[in-house]
């Protein structure tokens, strides 16, 4: 299988092409700019392979949540080239992405991670993964959630892995679960959003590009002035 990932959420703009289990990617690090640099990362890995965009399974994207502006951009293109090559798109979750990061060397089944991404607005994007033994993928243990570092309360199996910004722009959160140590630095890639999107096409849970949404979890993204 042939799967292109394109990510943006994040001050990571990072494009991935999965094809038949060899993964080649093209990722930078800049606060903005993404709209310029996607398209031509997304160019020079289908050349760099000798594909064209036809020769794709399928097109999965960080659907959030995270930067507004990011998310709305990783959409737009996704469904620009989806539209033209007639290929199903899939959505994934940037903090499912972060979750795969880590514990891609984990195959013990049940190690539960959790994610907590800087959300701006003394707020954070959180949630809980568990990794499935059998395929080494993560699935949501619950639903992403964003709200003050107050909010994030987690109940049931213990933690293996805390991972995200979240902890870093906010150490009392990394506190309160100690003595795990968060990686806090971790930002989605397309590589992991490459990977879940590829087993979310071979299910068949693939879309069209008309129905490729976002995710931003945050109801409100303005506030009116009075």
């Amino acid at each position: 299988m042939k799967v292109l990932a394109i990510d943006t959420a994040t001050e990571r703009c990072s494009v991935a092409l999965r094809s038949d289990g060899q993964v080649s990617v093209r990722s930078v690090d800049t606060p903005r700019g993404h709209a310029d640099i996607v398209l031509p990362m997304v160019q020079s890995l289908l050349q760099e392979a000798g594909l064209a965009l036809r020769d794709l399974d399928g097109i999965a994207y960080g659907r959030g949540p995270g930067g507004f502006t990011g998310v709305r951009i990783a959409i737009g293109v996704v469904q620009g080239l989806a539209f033209g090559a007639d290929l199903p798109t899939v959505g994934i979750s940037n903090l499912a992405a972060v979750a795969q990061q880590v514990v891609q060397p984990v195959t013990q089944q049940g190690q539960r991670v959790l994610v907590c991404m800087d959300a701006r607005m003394n707020e954070v994007y959180w949630g809980t993964y568990l990794c499935d033994a059998g395929t080494g993928l993560v699935m949501a243990d619950g639903i992403e959630r964003v709200g003050p570092v107050t909010s994030v309360e987690v109940s049931g199996a213990p933690l293996a892995v805390l991972a995200g910004t979240g902890f870093r722009a906010f150490p009392e959160l990394a506190g309160r679960f100690a003595p795990l140590t968060a990686q806090d630095t971790v930002l989605p890639s397309a590589v992991e959003i490459a990977l879940l999107g590829e087993s979310e096409l071979r299910a068949g849970k693939g879309l069209p590009a008309s129905q490729a949404q976002p995710v931003y979890l945050r109801d409100q993204v303005a506030i009116a002035k009075l």
